[in-house]
């Protein structure tokens, strides 16, 4: 069950055996949180090893899909947690233009809202950049 917070911030994409996979709803940025399944689970080391390997992997090919479909000149992962105690990880695409590069994205501007257009556009790119993983419907 994902976090109020997941819930109300964002939409759900895709899923893989152990994610969720997440779009963001903060247009400035493309970026997407994987977040593990699992219940009652707040960190990276409470999750078995094997899964441990699992979302590092899952972790490394959106990054790299969304990188190469964005165009992004960096990618920002991070596993924070203080506001949504879930473990999650973000996946940002940045870029030398956007309007905090080089700075981290952390509560620094106000979220903007996705035109219904530019939703629809954003999640048919990430979708198709990973329809060669193992994510389906949700």
């Amino acid at each position: 069950m994902l976090d109020d917070r997941l819930k109300q911030d964002c939409v759900l994409l895709a899923q893989s055996k152990l994610n969720y996979l997440l779009l963001n709803k903060d247009a400035n940025f493309p970026w997407v949180i994987l977040v593990p399944k699992q219940e009652n689970i707040s960190e990276l080391f409470e999750l078995s090893e094997a899964d441990q390997v699992q979302l590092t992997l899952e972790t490394n090919q959106i990054a790299l899909r969304l990188k190469n479909a964005f165009q992004a000149d960096k990618m920002n992962i991070a596993a924070i947690g203080n506001v949504v105690n879930q473990l999650h990880v973000h996946v940002v695409a940045r870029f030398k233009l956007d309007a905090l590069w080089p700075k981290p994205i952390w509560g620094a501007i106000e979220a903007k809202v996705y035109e219904e257009k530019q939703l629809k556009n954003t999640i048919e790119l990430i979708l198709n950049a990973i329809s060669d993983l193992n994510f389906s419907d949700p």
